[in-house]
């Protein structure tokens, strides 16, 4: 591991010597678990830890409702202050919304997830409340939608890249559907990002630094505002920098080894190949690989030799006599069947004893760099007329330029009669010629051998402007009666490039002629440069650069996403009750969508080599909606303290599918003061997103062996053993063919909106002591996902085919075509399907306490989420498998912090905690692995100073040091030894500090 505390000094003093300022005015903040105040910023009194309102609150609008109300809310609300993110750790809002506090353990995709195709496209970072997925949950700035961003066809979500950190004043968190208020997407819940209004000008800066050297945070930012007699303008710009951290940087991730056990209670590594050169476990090193299963590096695969007719290399059983196909050069070997060559792998002997660790392995990065740069600006005016009304009016720049270092194989499929091949190979079959599975080859040309060399580091790299521009009219009616006009449009354009290898250069450079004591290209055309001849240095992944530079070349494709929203509502009191006026909002609501995807002409054309190809994403939708909500505050002081009623409901007509009604109904009960009971029921929904719509036919390959009719035999179960056979399969079949897989939108197979429902309770106490101010509040959660949008694997489509005794007549079946003579070949179109079923159950629970404490104050709190139940269903006829408790899905999560206050001075304490999970039994594992992870805590303290001109924070995060879970290889996707999920830290102890100069 680097250890660089040098570095991290003088990272942190680089902070530290930013110029002091003064600012003429400090704005007041919520503490960390109080309700939002008014767009207005009025003042009033702290609210409760759990989001409901103090005594004397005066009117507010809270995330979740559009009605200004003093009353407490049927749903809590969650709210994290920018003071908060500081005082953590975290260097941007991204990292806080992401944190176990707003995700309550859930995985999120982030920074760590560059090497995997996810929606939005490498380098984007999504919000995923309840784990329900990032496009059931809706994100607002300052009420408003924030568009879907980001690059690829997948593009669904908003990018969390997007914020303007230094301008967020707070973060509200609603975990409950609110379709009925906000329309499609939020049926997990709500995350509301507000500004912040001040005078003057503010700089701030903030460092994180790890222990390791690398993958440091850097921000810079200024914030302004003025507010004067008719107008006010707030803005902030931004700068923000991740570096790098890769494989090489953590001892986790330098050496993957299979993790395996002797048996129970064994010692990790175990059970692991021991490599008989070291006496070590056995260093695979594939980024997202699985061990020993990973994918052999600089190996000859040939046709099978006998065992007992070559050299064996060190761990093959001495004697062996099966078969040996995969070798490796050593030329000590100048006897037997391949001289030159030892076998490594082959038949029963597996790939353990492979020479698969090129050092290019560990520069790939473990957390992707990103540098963003992010403007925000936001301005009113009040003018004469129209109801004392303000002229409104905002917007939001940012750019992500992201990167993500990867490591490939090449495989160089060398032609039966090459003469680029050995004499004693070259009229070898390897692989029979496939159009699928040997691309390179002339047509009806067998591979006599293929090369598994690697190729080295690539890039990918992408460059995501999203702007947005809103604005409108705000002002008074006839009474308390108030309206407001609103429209924006939101622009989201990306450019996404991967450095790849061209199959139609591969093949034109792989058919050559003899050339002087060379090889020249048979077609020299645009500069044709030969392939390497087959031999150990090739192997080994020494390629002439000439001819790198000619068969790689950059792709890039283009992604555009555009939204437009117009809106008009108008609220105020309909009568008076008893306990007060009924308060009404009555809206309008019409939004535009459309995408436009653009791969390059290459992957078009499908000439990217061992990467899947893909066409254009093209499509738009467009919805027009009304809603309404009413508040009934039925009785107050009377009978009960307080007891109010909430109702809400929207008209949606799509066109894409048609109309879709959704409500909600919720009450809070106080019999008496100190006791509250709260709960709510409610439908929501989700349209289709425009790439679940519209997804471009992308086209990709899985193993023969995965065809559902291979090595069909008088044992096969009879249901499949007929329908294989109906369609010609014979006895005896070995596939050899790739499966061909087709992905599509699903648009045109009348894709229609989910729906959803939602029911929460609740019950807060706050008990009045003399020494301090105590807050409880326990909260039940219910969510049912019906008719959910997925997408149907190829195993899935193939077994509801031929498993089924009505076989052709299944409608599943449409989805598979098979050649009808050798060899059979496979192909399966799978689209986006209304069919899953998505579930969970779970409970909040929330405590907070204050108190004075000798010369200062006292702040505790603590959040646990725990999951009672949690299930995704695909088909109707799948086990309904519990998730709660396996990996990745917690059944306990946590966040616990405290401070203390003297003064100026605040010292903070945090710890977040992720319940223990275990998989062994949901995986059939044997005592041979090890697919537990204990309970995961994260230590962070932190110093701070809070003066009326000067903030500064120093601390560390991850205190301990301490490294994720180990699992062993086989059953989850892995970074290096650990699991792949962002509930635990790959940066390990980090150093932070932060300030903030106002004048």
């Amino acid at each position: 591991m680097k250890n660089s505390y040098l570095f991290t000094a003088s990272a942190i003093a680089s902070v530290l010597a930013m110029p002091a300022a003064a600012m003429a005015q400090v704005p007041t903040t919520p503490t960390d678990t109080e309700v939002a105040p008014t767009r207005e910023n009025t003042d009033e009194p702290e609210a409760n830890a759990d989001g409901s309102q103090a005594e004397g609150a005066t009117e507010i609008l809270v995330t979740g409702s559009r009605i200004r109300t003093r009353f407490n809310q049927a749903d809590p609300v969650t709210v994290l202050t920018n003071t908060e993110r500081t005082e953590a750790g975290f260097n941007t809002s991204t990292n806080l919304l992401q944190s176990t506090a707003v995700t309550n353990g859930t995985s999120q995709i982030n920074n760590a997830y560059g090497g995997y195709v996810t929606n939005g496209g490498p380098g984007a970072n999504t919000l995923s409340l309840r784990g329900l997925g990032t496009s059931r949950t809706l994100i607002l700035l300052n009420g408003r939608r924030l568009a879907p961003s980001g690059s690829r066809g997948a593009v669904g979500s908003a990018d969390l890249n997007s914020l303007p950190t230094a301008m967020v004043d707070r973060i509200e968190v609603l975990n409950s559907g609110a379709s009925s208020v906000y329309g499609s997407d939020a049926v997990a819940g709500v995350i509301n990002i507000l500004t912040r209004k001040l005078n003057g000008l503010e700089l701030s800066g903030q460092v994180n630094v790890p222990e390791a050297g690398a993958g440091s945070e850097y921000r810079l930012a200024a914030v302004f505002g003025h507010t004067g007699e008719r107008f006010s303008i707030n803005g902030s710009a931004e700068y923000y920098n991740r570096t790098a951290m890769t494989f090489a940087d953590r001892d986790f991730t330098r050496c993957q080894t299979d993790k395996r056990l002797t048996g129970a209670g064994a010692a990790a590594d175990s059970g692991s190949y021991i490599d008989p050169r070291t006496g070590q476990p056995k260093c695979y090193g594939i980024a997202a690989g699985t061990g020993a299963g990973g994918v052999t590096v600089n190996t000859l695969g040939t046709r099978n030799f006998a065992g007992n007719t070559v050299a064996l290399a060190p761990g093959v059983p001495a004697g062996y006599t099966g078969v040996c196909n995969r070798f490796r050069p050593n030329s000590a070997i100048t006897t037997g069947a391949l001289p030159g060559y030892e076998c490594v792998g082959g038949g029963t002997i597996g790939l353990d004893v492979r020479d698969t660790f090129p050092n290019s392995l560990l520069d790939q990065a473990l957390i992707s760099p990103t540098e963003n740069y992010n403007g925000f600006l936001s301005g009113t005016y009040q003018v004469d007329g129209l109801g004392d009304a303000e002229i409104y009016a905002e917007l939001l720049v940012s750019r992500r330029q992201s990167r993500q270092l990867g490591n490939r194989q090449l495989s160089i499929d060398y032609n039966a009669g090459s003469l680029l091949v050995p004499t004693n190979l070259r009229n070898d079959t390897f692989i029979p010629y496939s159009a699928a599975s040997t691309p390179t080859a002339p047509r009806g040309t067998n591979v006599a051998a293929r090369v598994f060399a690697n190729y080295g580091n690539y890039d990918n790299y992408q460059t995501a402007d999203f702007v947005k521009f809103g604005g409108g009219i705000r002002g008074k009616l006839f009474g308390d009666w108030r309206y407001d006009a609103y429209a924006s449009k939101s622009w989201s354009d990306s450019r996404y490039t991967s450095d790849l290898v061209l199959t139609s250069r591969l093949a034109q450079s792989l058919d050559v002629v003899a050339s002087g004591n060379g090889f020249a290209c048979r077609n020299p055309v645009g500069g044709c440069v030969a392939a390497p001849a087959l031999n150990a240095t090739t192997i080994g992944g020494q390629f002439p650069q000439a001819w790198i530079d000619y068969i790689g070349s950059p792709v890039t494709g283009t992604t555009k996403f555009r939204e437009t929203v117009y809106s008009a509502v108008i609220d105020g009191p309909l009568f008076e009750l008893p306990a007060g006026a009924v308060q009404v909002a009555i809206g309008v609501e019409r939004r535009e969508q459309s995408i436009d995807d653009t791969p390059s002409e290459e992957s078009q054309n499908n000439n990217v080599y061992n990467f899947t190809s893909s066409t254009p994403t093209r499509g738009s939708d467009s919805v027009n909606e009304a809603f309404a909500e009413i508040e009934l505050p039925v009785l107050r002081d009377m009978v009960v303290h307080d007891l109010t009623i909430n109702a809400s409901g929207r008209y949606t007509d799509y066109a894409s599918y048609g109309s879709n009604w959704t409500y909600k109904a919720g009450a809070s009960l106080s019999p008496i003061r100190g006791i509250t009971f709260r709960g709510s029921y409610g439908t929501s929904f989700r349209a289709p997103a425009l790439f679940e719509q519209f997804l471009g036919s992308t086209s990709g390959f899985n193993a023969a062996s995965t065809d559902i009719c291979n090595n069909l035999n008088a044992n096969t179960a009879p249901v499949r053993l007929r329908n294989c056979q109906a369609d010609g399969i014979p006895l005896g079949f070995q596939a050899t063919q790739s499966v061909q897989v087709n992905q599509r939108g699903g648009a045109e197979s009348g894709l229609s909106a989910e729906t959803s429902r939602n029911i929460n309770a609740g019950l807060v106490l706050q008990p009045k002591f003399s020494f301090g101010n105590l807050s409880l509040a326990v909260d039940y959660f219910d969510v049912k996902v019906d008719n959910g949008i997925s997408q149907l694997t190829s195993a899935t489509i193939q077994s509801q085919c031929y498993d089924s005794v009505e076989f052709r007549a299944n409608a599943i079946c449409s989805l598979l075509t098979r050649s009808t003579t050798a060899p059979y070949q496979l192909q399966v179109t799978t689209g986006y399907v209304n069919i899953s079923t998505s579930a969970l159950r779970g409970i909040d629970y929330t405590a907070r306490f204050t108190a004075d404490v000798g010369p200062g104050s006292l702040r505790l709190g603590a959040q646990v989420t725990q999951f009672l139940e949690r299930y995704n269903q695909t088909l109707p006829t799948d086990p309904q498998v519990e998730l709660t408790g396996l990996l990745a899905f917690p059944k306990f999560t946590g966040v616990f912090d405290g401070a203390y206050t003297i003064g100026d001075v605040t010292l903070r304490y945090g710890v977040e905690w992720v319940g223990k999970t275990d998989s062994s039994e949901y995986l059939g594992a044997d005592a041979t692995y090890d697919f537990r992870a204990p309970d995961y805590w994260l230590h962070s303290a932190s110093v701070n100073f809070r003066t009326k001109k000067l903030d500064f924070s120093f601390g560390v995060r991850n205190l301990l040091d301490t490294d994720p879970p180990f699992i062993s290889s086989g059953g989850y996707n892995r970074v290096g030894n650990a699991l792949l999920y962002s509930g635990y830290d790959f940066s390990g102890r980090t150093f932070f500090a932060a300030t903030t100069a106002r004048f």
